[in-house]
């Protein structure tokens, strides 16, 4: 925000003046209590044993420096030496000059500094369509992909193509066994399969283009049908990926460790640097080195290679090509998988290079009532049929209101809602509104003011300060937010400035005011719905000009 880094550089210029050093431990943040003022500073208690004075001294000294910055009209002294100041009208005013400026850059930052970064989020098994909870995930990874590279990060978004392992021969199996069933053939039920329609749809094609299929033995028959099945299963989440707005820059195959020797090369890496070796016919990772209670196989006596192996070498591929930090969404059931990963990445001389982010459960109902989801089982609500319901950008603004960690309930029926109670309907209304008064001052011959001293000085209000500071506030929001790894503060930021103004429409006339006034309210407008626009586009969320 304008407001931090301006007083940082001040009050570093005020402590030069006195020959101190700045204190690393100092903290500028807004008080809890806006009668405190506009910042509030714990400088003065922090360099206490520098200036060998007590903080109330320093704070004072600070304090008279300050007599004569005409963009700070008050500095108070609280408590023990805090010091709280606030600032100028005219100081907040000029956000209006900085979001003109700007435009759709307001909010950009460098403070990535072209780090490589890689996201991988959805990695959905190729065994079924997307259900609700992959949605959740796919907001949150494209979301957070956006507001990486809005903050001067180099990312890349990947999706890691589980295409090999057991849940593909069951996938294979369970296509033969429903292909069976079609040709009326008298087949018992197997134990383990997936049961969704959408079995049956593909076995339906698979017989349609390969006529002798049920003619093949029955190991030719379940590759077959498993390397169809999912490859119909994967272009349409590929389909439903873009009809959710979500964007992979890399699609990554599993099985493509293995073909491309990727995971020997792993094991290779892990013995030469001592955290790899043989034993008992099998090959062991020594993650009791790394606090783990128990080595891990990662290549069984048979030959088999595990899960395990497979993601290891997948990390160790990704830091080869390279990613300074990747960034793994997954769902919150595999919590306790993240020690094990992390302990991996440190054998490969990657220690801090892994950050996980999890996913959990989205409760999906319908006027308040629980819809049963099992992918198993064929019933659950695909993410199709919901963004077919509701539309993408509900659905999307809904997955990113809350942490990504905490369980979400998404009724179905609020968000269709056109209502105040829906917080999507809220901040995008928030823009049309103001579209809608701009075009109904250009009827009126009236329209937004040039940026200039005499325009911002009529922003004086109590109302106009309060939009002025939150408008400030965005780019330290954008950063908190990749710092963090957290989208959901876009939303809670843009939740808190739609409330501003529809509290702004209620205080303050605009197209009925003087018109030098009105022209002055709309220049402010103006600068909200870029950064309604801005906000709502790193949620990847559309702002429509009417609704």
């Amino acid at each position: 925000m304008r407001a931090k880094i301006h007083l940082e550089e001040a009050l570093k210029n005020v402590l030069r003046g006195f020959g101190w050093e700045w204190p690393e431990k100092t903290v500028i943040e807004p008080p809890k209590d806006k009668k405190f003022g506009d910042m509030s500073v714990n400088v003065a208690m922090m360099l206490a044993k520098e200036a060998k004075k007590a903080p109330r001294a320093i704070a004072e000294d600070i304090q008279a420096a300050f007599a004569n910055d005409v963009l700070i009209e008050k500095v108070e002294i609280a408590g023990p030496g805090f010091l709280n100041f606030t600032f100028a009208p005219s100081f907040w005013q000029d956000t209006v000059g900085v979001i003109t400026e700007a435009g759709e850059a307001y909010g950009t930052s460098t403070m990535g500094n072209g780090t490589r970064v890689q996201v991988e989020y959805v990695s959905a098994n190729p065994t079924g369509p997307l259900h609700i909870g992959h949605g959740r995930g796919a907001a949150l990874g494209d979301s957070l992909t956006r507001i990486l590279e809005k903050a001067g990060y180099d990312v890349e978004a990947e999706y890691y193509i589980n295409d090999a392992g057991r849940q593909m021969l069951i996938l294979g199996g369970s296509i033969l066994y429903r292909a069976r069933e079609l040709a009326g053939q008298d087949v018992s039920e197997p134990e383990d399969f997936y049961k969704g329609d959408y079995i049956t749809d593909i076995a339906r094609d698979v017989m349609a283009k390969y006529p002798d299929l049920l003619e093949m033995d029955e190991a030719e028959a379940t590759e077959l049908c498993k390397v169809y099945g999912k490859d119909e299963i994967l272009e349409g989440i590929k389909v439903d990926l873009a009809a959710f707005g979500v964007r992979h820059d890399v699609w990554f195959s599993e099985k493509s460790l293995v073909t491309d020797g990727k995971v020997d090369e792993t094991f290779a890496d892990l013995t030469a640097s001592g955290m790899g070796y043989e034993s008992d016919g099998a090959y062991w990772f020594k993650s009791t080195e790394l606090g783990d209670d128990k080595d891990r196989v990662l290549r069984k006596s048979n030959g088999d290679t595990t899960y395990f192996a497979s993601d290891i070498a997948y990390h160790d591929n990704k830091f080869k090509r390279g990613f300074d930090l990747v960034v793994d969404i997954w769902g919150a059931d595999h919590h306790g998988y993240i020690p094990r990963m992390m302990a991996a990445c440190e054998a490969l001389g990657k220690k801090g290079g892994l950050h996980v982010i999890l996913v959990n459960l989205v409760n999906l109902l319908r006027d308040g009532q629980p819809i049963a989801m099992s992918t198993r089982a064929g019933q659950f609500e695909t993410l199709k049929d919901v963004v077919d319901e509701v539309g993408s950008d509900a659905a999307r603004f809904m997955f990113l209101s809350r942490k990504s960690d905490s369980k979400l309930d998404f009724d179905l029926e609020l968000v269709k809602q056109k209502s105040m109670d829906n917080p999507v309907y809220y901040v995008q209304y928030a823009h049309a509104r103001i579209c809608s008064l701009k075009a109904k001052a250009a009827e009126a011959g009236k329209s937004a003011a040039a940026v200039g001293p005499d325009s911002l000085a009529l922003l004086d209000t109590v109302y106009d300060m309060e939009i002025l500071q939150h408008l400030d506030l965005y780019p330290d929001f954008v950063e908190v937010a990749a710092r963090t790894q957290s989208p959901n503060l876009i939303s809670m930021y843009l939740q808190e400035l739609a409330s501003k103004l529809h509290r702004y429409y209620t205080n303050c006339h605009v197209l009925s005011a003087e018109d030098d006034i009105a022209s002055a309210r709309l220049m402010l407008l103006n600068c909200v719905a870029v950064v309604v626009k801005n906000g709502l586009g790193l949620l990847g969320v559309n702002a429509p000009e009417s609704m």
